[in-house]
């Protein structure tokens, strides 16, 4: 299927159809990025983040939330 199709059948949904397959999108997209975001993790992409985050916060430089 193409994405032109994809978006004319999602025009087509009733209300009830296209309230469930948003919310079922919705918590796709979400574990689309718990996925990314562990590859991240696993690859070691965020350790110079983590570190700079952990140097602020031995600095004194973070605030509470």
């Amino acid at each position: 299927m193409s994405l032109q199709e994809l978006e004319d059948t999602v025009t087509r949904l009733s209300e009830t159809e296209l309230v469930t397959f948003a919310k079922w999108f919705d918590e796709f997209m979400a574990d689309q990025w718990d996925r990314q975001f562990e590859e991240d993790v696993q690859a070691g992409r965020l350790n110079a983040a983590g570190r700079k985050a952990d140097e602020h916060f031995e600095a004194g430089r973070c605030t509470p939330l």
